[in-house]
Parts: structure tokens; sequence; C-alpha cells
């Protein structure tokens, strides 16, 4: 007589992802000791499977992960910094707080900026264009070579955003969608791969970055990787910690661990949802 368990009386809910044929046990099974067959180790598998609960709750105590958390992430290839150059965490979690509030109301307000009509002087490069999004952004004087940055010589009173660059303004930034926000943050990247760190390349790092969209594209997820390594490059180079640009550099670093820390866990809850899913159909 074959040997049968009562869950195969059981009505199956979920279909079998891998179907096993019913195949007659002799009297002597016994699902406690290894199985001598293939066909045991089949039916040990589906009896073990029948066992699991449906649902399973990790009993996670949030005050012990509260503890331990932190937004000074580290990035592979990014140089620590020197002594007395790191920013307090208390310092990281309010500049991550404060960018998390400006990302909401950046994407809250788009369409109403974007209906919004840009003064005459300005005209958006196209989204290839390289060196006019260069010269748009940092200005005309920083982005020629060998030319020293220094006071604008105007004989006007007014402003000359072709030769100082146009600051990132909501009018302009709401313009641009996802592909050119990635395009023109890897430009700014390449500029900066070469080149110091400049407060008109800072404003425009940090309102491309609030202008991300997750979720991010491979690219962008890239290139945030690269400007933090190239952040951390410089910051070892800047010969004193009261030097201007390193809260700069360091706002960079924080916000994009920040970011990075965010996409892990949720990769990774993702991926353990998935294989669960996965366990569920196979074993079901």
């Amino acid at each position: 007589m074959a040997w049968v368990p009562a869950e195969a009386a059981v009505e199956e809910l979920m279909p079998q992802l891998l179907p096993v044929e019913p195949c007659d046990l002799t009297e002597g099974f016994d699902p406690s000791v290894p199985p001598r067959t293939p066909q045991e180790y089949l039916r040990r598998v589906q009896i073990e499977a029948a066992q699991c609960p449906d649902v399973v709750v990790a009993q996670i105590d949030p005050k012990k992960l509260k503890r331990k958390q932190s937004v000074n992430v580290s990035l592979s290839g990014c140089q620590p910094a020197p002594e007395g150059y790191s920013p307090t965490l208390q310092w990281q979690q309010q500049q991550v707080a404060q960018f998390s509030t400006v990302r909401q109301s950046v994407n809250r307000h788009r369409s109403h900026w974007k209906s919004q009509q840009l003064d005459s002087n300005v005209t958006m490069p196209k989204s290839e264009d390289e060196e006019g999004w260069k010269k748009f952004c940092l200005g005309e004087r920083l982005c020629a070579e060998g030319v020293t940055v220094g006071p604008a010589a105007s004989e006007s009173p007014g402003i000359d955003y072709v030769q100082i660059g146009f600051p990132p303004l909501l009018s302009i930034v709401s313009r641009m969608n996802q592909a050119t926000v990635t395009s023109v943050l890897e430009y700014l990247s390449n500029w900066f791969g070469e080149r110091d760190f400049t407060p008109e390349l800072g404003r425009w790092l940090y309102a491309l970055l609030a202008c991300l969209e997750k979720p991010l594209l491979p690219e962008a997820h890239s290139l945030i990787r690269q400007l933090a390594r190239r952040c951390s490059e410089v910051r070892l180079l800047v010969d004193s910690k009261d030097d201007e640009r390193v809260p700069a550099l360091n706002l960079l670093i924080c916000l994009v661990s920040s970011t990075v820390r965010k996409l892990r866990c949720k990769q990774l809850i993702l991926y353990i949802s998935q294989f669960s899913l996965f366990l569920v159909f196979l074993y079901k």
C-alpha cells in the first residue's frame, strides 16, 4: 500500500512550478530519514513545503536598528576624509533631511514652474550639446581654457549670464526630462573630472541631484557614484579644513551616500521578496 500523507487531501490553491507526477512509495517510506531514491527526495520536499507557513513575518526590533542607522555610508573607491575634514553625523542627517524636502518640493511644483515663461535671454541647449550645456551652466569665462576667472567686467549694471552661467532656476530645471538631467550631470561630471570645484558647479550638481527621479536610471546610478569619488579626491587636495569647498564637497558625498544606501536597501528587499515568491511557487 502506498504511503499517502494527510496534506495530499488539501486542494492546491497555487499551481506547481515544477509538477511532480504521483509515485507509489513503499510502506517502509520514512520521511524522517535521508531519501534513498529520487522519488523519495521529491516527496520529502513536498512534505517539508506543506509544513511551512504561507506567510512569514520577521520579528525585527526597530529600536535596535535605529541605534545603528547612519547616513555615513562608505562608497567603493571614495577616499577617506582627512582628519578634521569629515562632518558630524548630526550635520549629515540634517543635510539629508533638507535635501529630501527640496526633492519633494521640486517634484510637487514641477508642472507649475515648467509652465512659466523663460526670460528672453535664456536659450536652453539641446540635450546632446555637451559644450553648450557646460557654457550654459558654468559660463563662457569658466569654460574658456587658460582663462583666469575673476570679477565680471561689464559696462552695464546688469548681470551677463552668458559669461558667468545661468543659475539652476526652477523654471529651467523643471523643463529638463530625466534623460536631459542625466546627460547634463554627465557633462558637468566630466568637466569636474579635469578641473577644480567651483560654486557654480556645486549649485548645478545639487540641483541635478534633486531633479533625479526614482527609480534611478542605471547610468545615473553610476554617475553619482563617480561624482562622489571625484569629490573625495578633490577634498584630499584642499589645504585647510576651513576652505569653503570642504562643506560643499562633504555635502555632495553625503547626499550620494544616502541615495546609494537607500537603493541598496530597496534592492535587497526586492530580491528577498522575489526569491521568497519563487520558493512559494516552487514548493507549493
